[in-house]
C-alpha cells in the first residue's frame, strides 16, 4: 500500500448573536414551536423586499479582525440559485465575488507542533430552514418536514485554505476557531443547537504528488468527535478505492453518527452551477474606514493574548490551554484569581474536581453553582492550613450543594484541620505504641512505612490532623 497525504479544508458556519434575522425583524430566538418566526420576507414571498441588519456587517468586520482578515471597503450580496426544500425562496443571498473579509490566517497547536493555517474568506449570508427527518439520517428516512424558523437566521461562512493535514489538525483549527468566535462575541458556538457547524472537504494524494486528490465534501459536522471521525473514515474509504485501481468521485456526502460511516447524497455541483448573479434587492456595502477602526478598538482580549497572560502568572503550558479555550472557562478563572495568589493552586481545582463534576453533570462552566470567590476562598484555606486536602474534597462536595461558604461550611461540619502539636503528638505516641513492626520497619530503611503511619494518624484524628505535622513528628520521634 502507498503513503498517503490527508488534505483537509473546512468550511465553517457561525450563527451570528444577532436579535433579529439578516434581512427582516423576526426573532433569532433558538427553540420556538416550529414556523413562528417567520415573515413574507425570510419566506420569500412575492413582492417582499430585504433591509440589511447593520449588525450582521458588524459582527462580520469583528471576525474578520479576530482572524486577522483584510476587511473589503465594497463588497456586495448575490443570489446563490439551487432548489432545495428548506430554501423557500430557491435562492440563498449571499456573496460570491466580493466578500467581506479575505486572506487571513490563525495558528493552531498540535501537541509540540504549531501551524498557521490560512483563511481564503468570509463572507456573509442567510440560513436556509431546518429538514426535520423521520429517520436517523437523510438517507434513512421515508420523509421529512421543514422548519423555516432558521431561514434568514444571519451567518458567516468562514472557508479555510486546504492547510490541514489530517484528523487531529482539523479539530485543533475547529477548536481554535470556536475559541475566538466566543471572545469576540460574534458567535454562540453552541454546536448542539447547529449555531456552529462545518464541511470538511476531504482528499488523499500520494506521497510527493504535487497536485491534490479528488475531494469529496461532508455536510454538517456539529461536533469535534464528528470531524475526527468523518475524517478518519472518509481517508480510509479513498484509500481503499485507490488501491483498487479505482477512482474517487467528486460528491457531497452526509455523515451518519451512528454507524460512523459517510453516505453519498449528491454529485458536487461547482460554483458556476449555482448561476450567481448580484442580489437586485439590496444596494453593495462600502465600509468607512473610520467605523473599522472604531469596531477594532473595542476588540476584546482575544486567546492567543490571554495564553500568553496566563503564561506570565505561571500557569504550565497544558493548563494554560485548556483554560482560555472557553471563554467561560477564562473568565471564571480571571475572576477567580481576584481572591487568590495561588493561581497554580485555583487552575487546578478548576480542571480537576470541578472539571470532572462538570462533565458528570453534563454541565459547562456557566452552569456552576460555586462562585468563583468561594472556589479561591477554598484554595486559601488550604494554603493556610486550615483544610487538608481531603478534608478540602468534603467542603468542595458539601458547596455544589447551594455554594455556601466554605468558612462557613468547615465551622459548620467540624472540619477545621488540627494543627496543636499538642494533640497531634498524642495521637501520633499512641500510634507508634500500637504498631512496632512499622517503626522497626522504617527504622530498617523501608520507607513506605512511614505512609502506613501517617495514614493511621489521619485515621485516628478522622482526617483533621495537619499532614505535614504528622509526618515530620512521626520521623523526628522515630529517628
Amino acid at each position: 500500500m502507498k503513503n498517503y497525504i490527508t488534505v483537509v479544508g473546512l468550511e465553517v458556519h457561525a450563527e451570528l448573536k444577532t436579535k433579529t434575522k439578516a434581512f427582516c425583524s423576526c426573532s433569532t430566538e433558538f427553540g420556538a414551536k416550529p414556523n413562528t418566526h417567520v415573515c413574507p420576507v425570510c419566506l420569500g414571498m412575492p413582492g417582499a423586499l430585504p433591509v440589511m441588519n447593520k449588525k450582521v456587517v458588524e459582527f462580520a468586520i469583528r471576525a474578520g479582525l479576530a482572524l486577522n482578515c483584510e476587511i473589503k471597503n465594497f463588497n456586495k450580496f448575490d443570489r446563490k440559485n439551487y432548489f432545495y426544500p428548506d430554501l423557500s425562496k430557491n435562492y440563498q443571498i449571499s456573496q460570491f465575488d466580493k466578500p467581506i473579509c479575505e486572506h487571513g490566517h490563525i495558528d493552531i497547536r498540535v501537541g509540540d507542533q504549531k501551524k498557521t493555517i490560512g483563511i481564503t474568506r468570509i463572507h456573509m449570508e442567510e440560513d436556509a430552514g431546518k429538514l426535520v427527518h423521520s429517520g436517523t439520517t437523510i438517507s434513512t428516512s421515508d420523509s421529512s418536514a421543514v422548519d423555516y424558523n432558521r431561514a434568514g437566521v444571519p451567518l458567516i461562512e468562514i472557508v479555510s485554505e486546504p492547510d490541514m493535514r489530517g484528523a487531529a489538525e482539523a479539530r485543533a483549527y475547529l477548536e481554535q476557531l470556536k475559541a475566538i468566535l466566543e471572545y469576540t462575541d460574534v458567535c454562540d458556538c453552541k454546536m448542539q443547537e447547529g449555531s456552529l457547524r462545518c464541511d470538511a472537504n476531504i482528499s488523499i494524494m500520494p506521497e510527493g504528488a504535487k497536485e491534490f486528490g479528488t475531494r469529496a465534501e461532508i455536510k454538517n459536522l456539529n461536533s469535534f468527535r464528528a470531524l475526527e471521525r468523518a475524517i478518519d473514515y472518509e481517508v480510509a474509504r479513498q484509500m481503499e478505492i485507490l488501491e483498487d485501481n479505482g477512482h474517487v468521485v467528486q460528491e457531497t456526502r452526509t455523515w451518519d453518527d451512528a454507524n460512523g460511516v459517510t453516505l453519498s447524497m449528491r454529485s458536487k455541483e461547482e460554483a458556476h452551477d449555482y448561476r450567481y448573479f448580484p442580489e437586485p434587492d439590496l444596494v453593495p456595502i462600502n465600509l468607512d474606514n473610520a467605523w473599522i477602526e472604531e469596531i477594532r478598538q473595542g476588540m476584546p482580549e482575544l486567546p492567543a493574548a490571554r495564553l500568553e497572560r496566563l503564561l506570565k502568572l505561571g500557569l504550565p503550558e497544558e493548563s494554560a490551554i485548556l483554560i482560555v479555550n472557553t471563554k467561560e472557562m477564562a473568565d471564571y478563572f480571571d475572576e477567580g484569581t481576584k481572591h487568590t495568589k495561588d493561581v497554580k493552586g485555583f487552575a487546578n481545582w478548576m480542571l480537576g474536581d470541578v472539571s470532572a463534576y462538570l462533565n458528570t453533570e453534563n454541565l459547562t462552566i456557566k452552569d456552576f453553582k460555586v462562585t468563583p470567590d468561594h472556589l479561591a476562598e477554598l484554595v486559601e484555606l488550604i494554603n493556610k492550613g486550615t483544610l487538608s486536602s481531603k478534608l478540602a474534597k468534603k467542603v468542595f462536595a458539601e458547596m455544589l450543594k447551594g455554594n455556601e461558604a466554605p468558612q462557613a461550611l468547615v465551622k459548620k461540619l467540624g472540619l477545621e484541620q488540627v494543627s496543636d502539636e499538642g494533640a497531634i503528638a498524642k495521637i501520633v505516641d499512641e500510634v507508634l505504641a500500637k504498631n512496632p513492626q512499622s517503626v522497626a520497619d522504617f527504622k530498617a530503611g523501608k520507607g513506605k512505612a512511614i505512609g502506613f503511619l501517617v495514614g493511621q494518624v489521619m485515621k485516628a484524628s478522622h482526617g483533621k490532623a495537619n499532614p505535614g505535622i504528622v509526618n515530620k513528628m512521626l520521623k523526628d520521634k522515630m529517628q
